[in-house]
């Protein structure tokens, strides 16, 4: 029988996601109209999400899907069975439309086949994705305008708890602890959370003009990033639940050296593993993996996808999930004993522009370093990692060490 959290702790997950993690940090506003979307199999949670809302004085938009896997989806039956023209297909009303509509999204990761996809052709999938970022791209205007906001969670599935090697109730615990939905006042828990981490992204941000490279070193790591004019780190802004990470998108062009990594990478409905990336003037020159090498070079020859969208670290003392779960949203997150570091290919976040965002021409970014792309893909380590920025004038300073910010 399938595990169930208590309606208890679905409401006070429910009441972070609408009432903190949307608005960044402040919740959603009377008459906001909020889209909700999840599989079935996340039903009880995208209830209390939908109530939630409403209690709030907002408006749901809903849409929840059906629950796939490899032997009945329509995800997969498309990909499988689409042309040319269906894969290109682009509906711009409705989401022009739909992009005006809303002033937030709250998605819900349940994955009921992490290999839905499987075996699919990665061209397709690559395809497709170019063919919708459109309004994706629409989305962003509007977030960088102050009109849009957003927030990522998990609903623990059979199929994702056995993936990762843990009972449900297991794997709820480690959603559970991560979160603070064991906190008698969850919300106020993750704003001390953020006060603190705060502190450290300060210090950072205090350091970035001054910093001419970044330098990531480790057993299975040799990599330069340069961060580029103009830029902060960026964290504890509500968008994904949870969130312990700081990062920034640094200029792509000064990017060189090789990286390995020790988490698998499921994406597009597949799994990874055992990836390596070489990169020389920005770019991967080379690539390789253990498993599904077919996938991952089809996801770099992608327009854009072959360089850094964003670098990031997790410090430890922040993050309270001890286990692997399988799933990009969590792993990122993981705390561990070394911390966890994680890169990521194609898009730029351009909030990472320290400056008015609303105001900076596109044309600028490209100048800038930022990348655009209809890929944005986190690929994870949990190794141990000493992060040196050097500063201008050759003076290196350590500002991660042993899974903690110095």
């Amino acid at each position: 029988m399938s595990y169930t959290p208590p309606q208890k702790i679905l409401a006070k997950y429910a009441d972070v996601l609408v009432n903190f993690a949307l608005g960044g940090g402040k919740g959603i506003k009377r008459g906001d109209v909020v889209r909700v979307t999840a599989h079935e199999s996340a039903k009880p949670l995208f209830h209390e999400i939908c109530n939630a809302v409403v209690d709030a004085g907002g408006h749901v938009l809903s849409h929840y899907l059906p629950d796939e896997t490899r032997h009945k989806s329509t995800s997969r039956h498309f990909f499988e069975c689409a042309r040319d023209h269906q894969l290109d297909y682009f509906p711009k009303l409705h989401m022009r439309g739909l992009t005006h509509e809303i002033d937030h999204t709250v998605s819900i990761i349940s994955e009921n086949d992490p290999y839905v996809l499987r075996g699919i052709d990665p061209k397709k999938i690559m395809r497709r994705g170019v063919a919708m970022k459109r309004f994706r791209d629409w989305l962003d205007d509007k977030e960088r305008k102050g009109k849009f906001t957003w927030t990522l969670a998990l609903y623990g599935t059979r199929p994702m708890a056995k993936e990762a090697g843990l009972t449900e109730r297991e794997f709820w615990n480690q959603i559970i602890k991560a979160c603070f939905l064991d906190e008698k006042y969850p919300i106020a828990k993750w704003k001390d959370t953020y006060k603190r981490l705060e502190v450290y992204r300060k210090k950072l941000n205090k350091l970035m003009p001054h910093t001419e490279r970044i330098h990531v070193k480790g057993a299975d790591v040799d990599l330069w990033i340069t961060p580029g004019e103009k830029r902060q780190w960026l964290g504890g802004s509500g968008r994904n639940i949870p969130s312990f990470e700081l990062f920034t998108s640094p200029d792509w062009r000064g990017t060189s050296g090789w990286i390995r990594f020790n988490q698998p990478l499921y994406r597009y409905g597949d799994k990874i593993t055992g990836i390596q990336l070489w990169f020389v003037n920005g770019r991967v020159v080379k690539s390789k993996a253990k498993t599904n090498e077919k996938l991952l070079k089809h996801m770099i020859a992608t327009k854009g996808a072959d360089k850094v969208g964003e670098y990031s670290l997790t410090d430890k003392r922040f993050s309270h999930i001890t286990k692997f779960m399988a799933d990009t949203l969590f792993d990122e997150n993981m705390g561990g004993p070394e911390g966890n570091t994680h890169l990521a290919l194609g898009a730029s976040y351009k909030e990472a522009y320290a400056g008015d965002i609303s105001k900076l021409p596109k044309k600028q970014f490209a100048a800038l370093g930022f990348n655009d792309s209809s890929v944005h893909t986190d690929i994870i380590s949990t190794t141990r990692r000493t992060v040196t920025a050097h500063l201008k004038g050759g003076k290196p300073k350590i500002i991660y060490e042993n899974g903690k910010f110095v």
